[in-house]
């Protein structure tokens, strides 16, 4: 039953892109703490998602599934919030996004740079798909930021983190398995987390409070 007085759309939106500022720092905490107690793992050499392969890898895969999860709960509040076809375009590719964390879990990369300690380096069809979501992932997550960047505040950070987002991954995908590959690779993910959380406040503070009575002396 509705209560009096209370917009509960608002609410509702209001919670969906409180999701989007948890991600980051979710999937980021909970990886490194898994990287701090994996043998062999090193920030410098490995991507996160290498964490996917060995002893343990199922919590990495509820990382990435759970962190999905939060993306598309947000991508949800984007297309609700922010009216118009590049809201719903933004929305839309943030979806994307998060299908592609979840899809990335199903299939774990191939062993890299000596990573888990002891498995032969080989080439499998799960390891090319894991290549794949990535790839579709980040572009579609700098592709949102470059779109939404003409409908919330401070659009010249949102195009600067969309474009260090696709540069960074294409840029780290081309050195890998380098060290300044792994190092653009964390910037792309650091940054595209960074534009979330900031996007979904901006996008949250347009949302008109769901009391009514304060959204009138607002």
């Amino acid at each position: 039953m509705a209560r009096e007085g209370f917009d509960t759309g608002a609410a509702v939106t209001r919670s969906l892109l409180g999701w989007g500022v948890v991600a980051g720092p979710f999937y980021l905490v909970f990886g490194l703490i898994l990287a701090s107690t994996r043998t062999g793992f090193d920030l410098t050499r490995h991507p996160l998602s290498a964490l996917l392969l060995g002893d343990h890898g199922l919590l990495q895969a509820l990382n990435l599934v759970l962190t999905g999860i939060m993306v598309g709960a947000a991508a949800l509040g984007f297309v609700r919030a922010v009216a118009g076809r590049r809201g719903t375009a933004g929305g839309v590719l943030l979806g994307v996004y998060a299908l592609c964390l979840v899809l990335s879990a199903v299939f774990p990369p191939d062993p890299t740079n000596g990573f888990p300690p002891g498995a032969a380096a080989q080439a499998t069809s799960s390891g090319l798909l894991h290549l794949v979501f990535g790839a579709i992932g980040f572009l579609t997550l700098g592709a949102a930021a470059l779109i939404l960047a003409g409908e919330l505040p401070g659009a010249v950070f949102s195009r600067a983190a969309g474009v260090v987002v696709i540069v960074g991954f294409l840029g780290g995908a081309a050195l890998s398995p380098g060290g300044a590959g792994i190092a653009l690779l964390w910037v792309a993910v650091v940054v595209g987390w960074v534009w979330l959380a900031v996007a979904s406040v901006r996008a949250y503070r347009i949302v008109p409070h769901p009391e009514l009575h304060r959204r009138a002396s607002a």
